[in-house]
């Protein structure tokens, strides 16, 4: 199982065995590179054994406060502090960490396992249950490689997948491995025969504190720079070098003007696009000049790669392998980053995150403002978020599955991701916060979960200053107001929509993220700050008609294909030609069934 995720930790190795337990650890050393940071870790007494994935930002306060209460340290490591605070603090220790984490630790006096992810599921973790045994890992793939259960494809899973593009329940694409929520933890006791619930430490609440008056409002932007400028000066914590990306937007541009303020000579990493090719929207997806423009101000060593048609299709076995399950977008470009970044640096900034705190997608929010109640807003929410498939061509699309995966209910699905969230909704304000509340526990978290496999595979370990606590806290308090400059707007918009109607309506709809704008004009070209939403996406929609459109013929047209397992050949051939004939923009649709496909030769039956 180690030796799968090898990728991941290629530094070293360790396996701890008990009577009951067995703890496997591969490592990334960025803090601590002695020996005496190794895992798994046991406390001094033994009692307690770690197998930790992360970094915990503010490990050097909880030291010196774990110190005065009488703790001596071993080693210079984050992993030792954790294992400290969670024998002094118990579970309780979850709330005062502030970084990203994933971890085991066996309770060898009370038999018991505990598994836990960060706030807000940076690290990924992944269990299942299979003759008696608890079977866990950062990846699905270790889990098949325990020889107790063979990933097999779920088609519960593969209904979920096929609306969203991404899972909103614990479900993934494999057959009975299911992921640790994000800001929960389980514990398992030895001869438990089923799983206990999640306990939930941390949510978000996005509640717009209005209780300041509008003339307080320079306060928010004072506020902000500060928490900012924190919490990427905490995240440059590292005895290996930090890099950062630096896309050509304003979140990643950010974060380099800060970091590159402390680090001299910071190397940044850029992916750019051929575009020779590509029509409308597209041609601006190419943002080198913006990215190179920041790094000459901020005096990085800066490095590109440049994608073409073609590129996709060299990387997707290896990518498909890596990732487990695809989750959201198209994630090809942050592979190749990711591997330009790893040949300079262990550590690298992002700036994910940014969008789904302040308000980045305003076209969303404002297509369900106007609802009348909780159920209203989820009938156009939830229509919306069907990003491959709507309901009334699934059982038609997966009919060789159907029965097994009729049961699956995804509107209820969708409802249950706000179980946790108050649905009193009043004003236009509410509906919005309902809307960032939903999209930073699912499509950012499908984000996250990506970043980390597309780095991870190359020995990289990406971090997201956005996701500060101090920085998210204070954003879910930002008023509305100061994030949209028109909730009350009520427009509609399909995404994936092919001409001038979709440009016109960005133009209508590009005032999100008003106070970030505003505080990060003090740290990039106004220019840059200013300009409308730029997603980081490859010209896909004119290359699968164009440049590839071979390679998807031949993937998804054979006859051998093993996807038609699970998909009826003559609809998903017709979804496809839409595309292909340029009648529809499927560009999602056809990225995921490629990636299913690769999933499929891998892991399912030969």
């Amino acid at each position: 199982m180690t030796d799968t995720v090898a990728h991941r930790g290629p530094d070293g190795d360790g396996i701890f065995v008990d009577r009951f337990v067995a703890l496997g650890h591969r490592r990334l050393a960025i803090i601590d590179l002695s020996d005496a940071a190794a895992q798994p870790m046991a406390t001094a007494d033994g009692r307690f054994v770690i197998s930790y994935n992360g970094e915990l930002y503010n490990f050097p306060k909880l030291r010196s406060e774990l110190e005065s209460l009488g703790y001596a340290f071993r080693s210079r490591s984050d992993t030792e502090v954790v294992l400290a605070a969670f024998e002094l603090w118990g579970r309780k220790a979850l709330e005062r960490f502030n970084g990203m984490f994933a971890f085991a630790i066996w309770d060898r006096r009370e038999c018991s396992l505990t598994l836990a992810r960060d706030r807000y599921g940076i690290k990924p973790l992944y269990w299942a249950f299979r003759s008696g045994a608890l079977i866990f890992a950062s990846e699905a793939k270790a889990i098949g490689a325990s020889g107790l259960l063979s990933l097999e494809l779920d088609a519960s899973g593969l209904v979920e997948y096929m609306t969203f593009q991404n899972f909103f329940s614990t479900r993934t694409l494999a057959k009975s491995v299911n992921i640790v929520p994000a800001g929960t933890s389980m514990t398992f006791k030895l001869g438990d025969t089923t799983a206990p619930s999640p306990n939930r430490y941390w949510d978000y609440h996005f509640s717009s504190d209005e209780t300041g008056a509008q003339d307080d409002d320079r306060a928010y932007v004072e506020e902000l720079d500060r928490l900012f400028r924190q919490a990427v000066s905490r995240q440059l914590i590292s005895d290996v070098e930090v890099g950062a990306y630096l896309s050509g937007g304003m979140d990643s541009g950010s974060i380099a003007a800060v970091a590159a303020k402390q680090l001299p000579s910071m190397r940044t990493f850029t992916c750019g696009f051929d575009l020779t090719s590509a029509s409308g929207v597209e041609l601006s997806f190419d943002e080198r000049a913006a990215a190179e423009r920041m790094s000459y101000l901020f005096q990085t060593e800066h490095y590109e790669v440049v994608l073409k048609a073609g590129d996709m299709q060299r990387v997707l076995p290896k990518l498909a392998w890596h990732l487990d399950e695809p989750r959201v977008g198209q994630c090809y470009p942050n592979f190749y980053v990711a591997n330009l970044a790893s040949k300079f640096v262990k550590v690298v900034l992002s700036g994910v995150g940014g969008d789904e705190l302040f308000g980045g997608y305003p076209w969303r929010y404002y297509r369900s403002v106007g609802a009348e109640n909780f159920a209203a807003y989820i009938n156009s929410y939830y229509d919306y978020w069907q990003r491959l498939v709507p309901d009334g061509q699934m059982s038609r699309l997966l009919a060789p599955v159907w029965s097994e995966a009729k049961h699956v209910d995804t509107r209820q699905v969708f409802t249950d991701v706000f179980s946790d969230h108050a649905s009193l909704l009043d004003r236009p304000d509410d509906f919005v916060n309902h809307s960032l509340y939903f999209e930073a526990k699912t499509f950012l978290h499908g984000l996250l979960v990506i970043e980390d496999k597309v780095s991870m595979a190359h020995g990289l370990e990406t971090r997201v200053p956005f996701l500060d606590n101090d920085l998210v806290d204070f954003a879910m308090r930002v008023p509305t107001r100061l994030k949209l400059r028109n909730v009350t707007q009520n427009v509609r918009i399909n995404e994936n929509e092919i001409g001038s109607k979709k440009a016109k309506y960005y133009q209508r709809t590009s005032d999100g993220k008003l106070l970030l704008r505003e505080m990060m004009a003090r740290h990039i070209p106004q220019e840059i700050a200013q300009r409308e939403k730029q997603g980081f996406s490859a010209p896909d929609a004119s290359w699968f008609k164009g440049e590839s459109i071979d390679y998807v013929r031949d993937t998804l047209f054979n006859p051998g294909a093993h996807i038609y397992r699970y998909f009826d050949r003559a609809v998903t051939e017709d979804l496809i030609e839409e595309h292909l004939q340029g009648r529809e923009n499927r560009r999602l649709l056809i990225w995921s069934l490629l990636n299913i496909e690769e999933w499929c030769r891998q892991h399912g039956p030969k």
